[in-house]
């Protein structure tokens, strides 16, 4: 039997893993968040939410990989057969989240050409949504391809291709130049966004504490919401990274040191995003609660717009700062494709070259829809399901498989035994209780909220669409999973 393959070292591992938890989300999403949630006292529910359910399950996980040496599927069906399924389930919400994914990427490519001409000028607004996207007036009006963007999606494919085709010993290498270099970019930001009239203004809106946003509800689930989504939890990625760890591999040590990298670069990316914000609101004589936005909006349209004002190499800067997002963006994308070749390796027993095309061809043929002029409506909509829907769910049955069927305290004496230092009865107490419920009631949240309005506003039609797409993934997970038996190692 062929011979499993190894990370180089343990450090390789572990920045892969940081690089894959690092991502768009930690720029553009977590600033708001915080923001919008108490500031400075957001940072209470964030890191309890971190140490009950963040760590918690990333030590879950690389024990399933660690200990069954494989995929996610082969994973849980070495548990118990039957469960294979959620293994897919998975690897197939993670698939179709790269799909849309790299065409965010492939956005950031392009904004690095307009970067040194400033090409959106005084309205960056206009320039994205109508010159860039050229977006049309409904999800279901495609319209045509947006030609720059596609040709920047295949040269993200290809380079992802190139990353993982020979496997994890050359991700390893790749991770070390790819990982530290957004960290480098964002100290850049940081220096430069503190050095502007009004910075100050921004980092109070960051900082500032509201205690009294803690006694909602809401404040703590989204705290747990930003850590699960923030770090790779439910994709298979952290399954297949750990099942190319040897024995005696600690598993414990290295889930802190990864949950804490993101976390901590989730907070500096903060203080790159509000000094600017600040600056925004300074020169425009606007409030910052009218300039803030999270997602692409910050990114592409409020970010620009500040730049733009830049009175000295202004556009030396925006190249930077796309960069700094092609750079976030990547080592996540490289590391959901690979979640999946490995899951299609160890089910099949195909080598790693035409495993890499079988999954990377189809995905950027899906990943055309995307680069459509309506595709931005359809990223949102997919997007909103896989994350608040998909990802929750298959966290829930990973509580459940790890914590019941195979027994929450037998995995932790397990982790215990190749660890550098020990994990208590707390962990069995997270998973097997606390993690799946604070989950099952963001999931009632949303329902709830998905009820009394539609998501978006977008047309039923549209809606209904997103909705099939989503409950065919665990359908055909549950085909997949019937069909051949996964490699065991």
């Amino acid at each position: 039997m062929e011979e499993r393959e190894r990370w180089n070292n343990r450090t390789a591992f572990v920045m892969a893993s940081i690089g894959s938890a690092v991502g768009l989300g930690n720029l553009w999403r977590f600033p708001y968040i915080a923001y919008k949630n108490g500031g400075g006292a957001f940072l209470i529910p964030y890191f309890v939410a971190l140490f009950t359910a963040g760590i918690p399950l990333m030590i879950l996980e690389f024990s399933f990989g660690h200990r069954f040496q494989g995929s996610a599927p082969h994973s849980f069906a070495s548990i118990k057969k039957g469960w294979e399924w959620v293994g897919w389930w998975a690897l197939l919400i993670g698939f179709v989240i790269t799909t849309y994914y790299n065409v965010v990427i492939a956005w950031s490519v392009d904004y690095l050409f307009y970067s040194f001409p400033l090409s959106w000028e005084n309205n960056a607004k206009d320039f994205f949504f109508n010159k860039f996207l050229n977006i049309t007036s409904s999800p279901l009006h495609l319209g045509g391809i947006n030609l720059p963007i596609l040709l920047a999606l295949i040269g993200i494919w290809v380079a992802i291709y190139l990353i993982i085709y020979k496997g994890v010993e050359r991700v390893g290498k790749v991770v070390m130049f790819t990982v530290p270099l957004p960290i480098i970019l964002l100290g850049i930001l940081v220096i430069r966004g503190m050095t502007l009239p009004g910075a100050m203004e921004g980092i109070r809106y960051y900082l500032t504490p509201n205690f009294s946003k803690l006694a909602d509800p809401q404040v703590w689930l989204a705290a747990y919401a930003q850590i699960f989504f923030s770090l790779s939890l439910s994709f298979g990625i952290l399954i297949a990274y750990s099942s190319y760890l040897p024995a005696d591999h600690d598993v414990n040590n290295s889930s802190f040191i990864i949950s804490l990298a993101n976390c901590g670069t989730s907070f500096l990316a903060g203080f790159a995003v509000f000094p600017v914000l600040g600056y925004l609101s300074h020169t425009q004589n606007i409030p910052i609660e009218e300039v803030i936005k999270a997602g692409p909006g910050l990114a592409f349209v409020i970010y620009p717009t500040a730049i733009k004002l830049l009175p000295v190499a202004a556009g030396l800067f925006s190249f930077l700062f796309f960069l700094l997002l092609l750079s976030l963006g990547v080592d996540s994308a490289f590391s959901l494709v690979e979640a999946c070749v490995t899951g299609v390796i160890d089910k099949w027993k195909i080598k790693r070259i035409p495993a890499t095309i079988i999954v990377s061809l189809p995905g950027f043929l899906l990943g055309i829809l995307f680069t459509t002029r309506g595709g931005l409506y359809w990223l949102d909509i997919t997007d909103d399901l896989m994350n608040k829907f998909g990802l929750t769910s298959v966290a829930i049955l990973t509580c459940i498989v790890g914590g019941y069927i195979l027994g929450a305290e037998k995995l932790r004496r397990y982790v215990n035994a190749v660890s550098d230092f020990p994990i208590g009865r707390w962990w069995n107490f997270c998973i097997k209780f606390l993690t799946p419920a604070i989950l099952g009631v963001s999931i009632i949240f949303v329902l709830r909220e998905r009820i009394a309005s539609p998501y978006g506003g977008y047309p039923l039609a549209a809606l209904a669409i997103g909705w099939l797409l989503f409950l065919a993934l665990p359908a055909i997970a549950i085909i997949i999973s019937h069909r051949g038996r996964p490699r065991c190692q």
